[in-house]
């Protein structure tokens, strides 16, 4: 009974488990089913989820934050940042460090944008951040109009594309992102304000933490993610096209979601999220072996996103019940004891 309760103890603490244990489950089945899958074929899916897993990383600083922040500009970052880099790098390894400082620069300016209307605007975030995306789609247009081509930068190409070893090398981006993640949400000061705005914004502020600045702070680094990865997912695919981002929309929320972070904030796993990536991207390999069409696929997904949140609310709910009464104080003591801390 007790190895029972210790695991259970473990698995709320590493919520990261129960996508690992999805990922091999659906990769024996596929193995067994097909007769295909194998370890190589195992690499291709890590391949595309590497991509995935870099704006779900972003994304998941946002979704930390608390009070049901997303970032739904993510989609058109990714794509405008995909005709950006064709128009500064023109193909040419020469012009390379051009078109990555223009993708970070478009990061940090939607990230920005974002932060001034959720920040400073109060704005929710969902409202912001989509009409972001809408002013996105519309230069993606004018740019779209402006590409005289797709020809695409050969080391950029072999960056998203190449292999050291066997290895693909936008899978060793993105778990060296998902390690450095890691060590900044546990280590660092700015991960523990994370932390602690996503928990309760009120006592953070008694703490005197600045919680707009670290609410800012999320959204331009998913911005600036989601546009490094435009612009690498445009190298991968050889050129740029509308909606190319549309996919990384809902797969990014899900990434985050079945990866473990909590939804309501306060608490992540970027480990959680490069696993929900590779289950996913497995979920929609499984689903092209069967024959779905994109439309059902797209509702398969909503109702995985849907399965989760509703866990994950279900979970939140019997937390905070139980926590209720171990506390012992009413909502007048509850306020006395918040007014007593620090300015």
């Amino acid at each position: 009974m007790n190895t029972l309760f210790a695991l259970s103890m473990w698995a709320q603490k590493n919520r990261w488990i129960w996508a690992a244990i999805g990922v091999l489950l659906l990769w024996l089945v596929l193995s067994v089913v097909t007769n295909r899958f194998s370890l190589s074929s195992l690499s291709g899916i890590i391949l595309s989820a590497s991509f995935l897993t870099v704006v779900g990383i972003g994304q998941m600083f946002v979704v930390t934050t608390g009070r049901g922040n997303i970032d739904l500009s993510v989609a058109s970052v990714i794509t405008l940042s995909a005709f950006v880099a064709l128009l500064t790098i023109k193909g040419q390894d020469a012009n390379l460090a051009i078109g990555v400082v223009a993708a970070v620069l478009l990061g940090l300016a939607v990230g920005l944008l974002n932060s001034l209307l959720v920040v400073g605007l109060g704005i929710p975030a969902i409202i912001a951040t989509l009409a972001t995306g809408y002013v996105l789609a519309t230069a993606t247009l004018l740019s779209n109009k402006a590409i005289p081509g797709f020809a695409v930068s050969p080391a950029l190409k072999d960056l998203a594309t190449g292999r050291i070893s066997g290895v693909p090398i936008m899978a060793i981006i993105a778990i060296s992102g998902v390690a450095a993640t890691s060590f900044v949400l546990r280590y660092t000061v700015f991960g523990q304000l994370l932390s602690a705005v996503g928990q309760n914004r009120a006592a953070a502020r008694l703490a005197a933490i600045n919680n707009g600045r670290v609410i800012a702070a999320a959204f331009i680094i998913s911005s600036v993610l989601a546009s490094l990865d435009g612009l690498l997912l445009g190298a991968y695919i050889g050129g740029a096209f509308l909606e190319m981002g549309q996919p990384y929309l809902l797969q990014s929320i899900a990434a985050v979601v079945l990866g473990g972070t909590l939804i309501f904030g306060g608490s992540a796993t970027a480990l959680g999220t490069l696993l929900a990536s590779i289950l996913l991207i497995l979920i929609v390999t499984t689903m092209q072996i069967i024959g779905l069409p994109p439309g059902a696929q797209d509702i398969v997904q909503g109702i995985v996103v849907i399965f989760v949140l509703a866990l994950a609310g279900r979970q939140a709910l019997t937390r905070r019940t139980t926590a209720e009464p171990a506390d012992g104080a009413t909502p007048k003591t509850q306020a006395k004891a918040a007014a007593s801390l620090p300015e």
